[in-house]
């Protein structure tokens, strides 16, 4: 793979873990408390999701997702991977035994959730 360096500065290679997504009845709340308990400021909200501002940059966001009942069990958290050709590493994923399960759009953001060979969920966008 190669390495790319982006507008940050920083050189990456390949998909990058973005967000450590996690669901919550009330995100608001839930993302208030991590917020003070780790001194990491909200970054971004729309729409039910709110993103923590990241330790350093390049590092993956502690993110949370506004869902209407309490999510028991493996599907409370799931990563969020960017890469700079989504649509490649989605078929990677899917030629390693990943399934698409459904698209999203926030506006021109675009994203995949897929479940993993066992059924664990994660999201693919473009960087």
């Amino acid at each position: 793979m190669d390495t790319e360096e982006h507008a940050d500065g920083v050189q990456r290679r390949g998909p990058r873990i973005a967000s450590i997504m996690v669901n919550a009845v009330d995100a608001a709340r839930l993302s208030a408390f991590w917020s003070e308990l780790l001194d990491m400021p909200v970054a971004a909200e729309h729409e039910g999701f709110i993103w923590l501002r990241s330790a350093e940059p390049g590092l993956p966001q502690l993110a949370f997702q506004q869902v209407n009942l309490p999510t028991e069990g493996r599907r409370r958290l799931h990563l969020d991977l960017h890469d700079a050709d989504a649509a490649a590493l989605r078929r990677k994923a899917e030629s390693l035994g990943a399934t698409f399960v459904e698209g999203h759009d926030i506006e021109d953001f675009h994203w995949d959730v897929m479940h993993d060979p066992e059924g664990n969920e994660f999201c693919i966008a473009q960087e």
